[in-house]
């Protein structure tokens, strides 16, 4: 990386990008796609892609899909092109390009793999850790900070002038998957990635504003009841919370809204991972977990069916609270040397909050 206010590509990125961009030139009807339960990256990175494509090509037509049959979350609709979003349910369509943005594992595409399988060609621009893609071209490269520093330098390798749209969608996607650049990933590349959009004319106090400044009093009484239930195990080393279907409807709160909770629990002193449990409909539990230090959790939530980074990844799994963490926690405590595995609380307390 160099001093100045650049993004450097180099011979294998370009060698990426350009397959792509044939796939793309070579498609009328295109389906873009991010993975289940999407976060700012996700969206930001879906949304930015199909502003790249109306400002590079003519003629495409672009549709943009939700691979759950779930609104977009709130937090996320001051994003351009918000509104397009669908339900891949709901999308009949056989497209000749199918791009997979922020995901580049075809299971968690959830209702969005039908359409993927009835695809003519696939391209998947990502940055998690992936050993066997799908599709015909792809650029996966799970040292950048976010999925949008990569579709940005999508856009810079074609040529495209970043826009304001653009701006916000990427920059969206850089300052969530970063954590307002307190993570581990916050990296030379994401912050010159992020001054360029700032220059084309997105504004950070927008995203701010709308991701982190918008709570609603149902959220944030749902935020207190995970506050008074942390956790930890391991001599302070994890630290865990969860929320319960019962406090949604209790509090009034929506389920996308719990997501940022994980960062409640990360916030504990000396933890060094954090895992955060809601129940989701269907008998089942989603989980999160964070790293803060050099521990790898992606390995934990592979394991259970997810995915993610090394600092940051989910998962989803049948069952309650009580049997999710019963599942999960001997599986954290295995990332830590035994003598401090064993340390802490070896249960939970259940906290009525009504």
């Amino acid at each position: 990386m160099e001093a100045s206010c650049s993004l450097d590509i180099d011979q294998r990125q370009a060698a990426a990008f350009d397959r792509i961009a044939r796939l793309i030139d070579q498609a009328h009807t295109i389906a873009i796609c991010a993975h289940t339960n999407p976060d700012g990256d996700a969206l930001g990175t879906e949304l930015g892609l199909l502003h790249i494509i109306r400002a590079h090509w003519t003629g495409k037509q672009v549709s943009c899909l939700l691979a759950d049959d779930a609104p977009v979350p709130r937090i996320y609709r001051f994003l351009p092109g918000a509104g397009e979003l669908m339900p891949a349910a709901a999308y009949e369509g056989t497209p000749d390009l199918f791009i997979s943005v922020d995901l580049s594992v075809a299971s968690r595409l959830a209702d969005a793999q039908a359409v993927l399988d009835r695809s003519r060609h696939a391209c998947i621009i990502d940055h998690h850790p992936c050993d066997d893609p799908f599709g015909d071209a792809w650029y996966i490269r799970p040292s950048a900070a976010a999925a949008s520093v990569l579709m940005e330098e999508f856009a810079l390798h074609l040529g495209v002038s970043l826009t304001p749209e653009m701006g916000l969608c990427f920059l969206c996607g850089i300052i969530t998957d970063t954590g307002r650049f307190q993570y581990q990933n916050t990296d030379a590349e994401a912050l010159v990635a992020s001054s360029l959009l700032v220059a084309a004319g997105a504004d950070p106090a927008v995203v701010s504003l709308n991701v982190y400044q918008s709570f609603r009093l149902e959220f944030l009484h749902l935020k207190a009841a995970v506050m008074a239930r942390v956790v930890t195990f391991a001599h302070g080393r994890i630290a865990y919370s969860y929320a319960t279907s019962a406090d949604l409807e209790r509090t009034g709160a929506s389920l996308d809204e719990a997501d940022g909770l994980v960062d409640v629990v990360r916030s504990v002193a000396g933890s060094e991972i954090a895992l955060f449990l809601k129940e989701v409909p269907g008998g089942k539990v989603r989980g999160n977990l964070r790293s803060k230090t050099g521990i790898d959790v992606s390995g934990v939530a592979r394991e259970l069916g997810g995915g993610g980074h090394m600092a940051a990844a989910g998962f989803t799994i049948e069952g309650d609270i009580d049997e999710a963490l019963s599942t999960v926690l001997p599986k954290l405590r295995a990332l830590f040397p035994a003598d401090v595995a064993r340390g802490g609380t070896t249960s939970f307390p259940r906290i009525d909050l009504s």
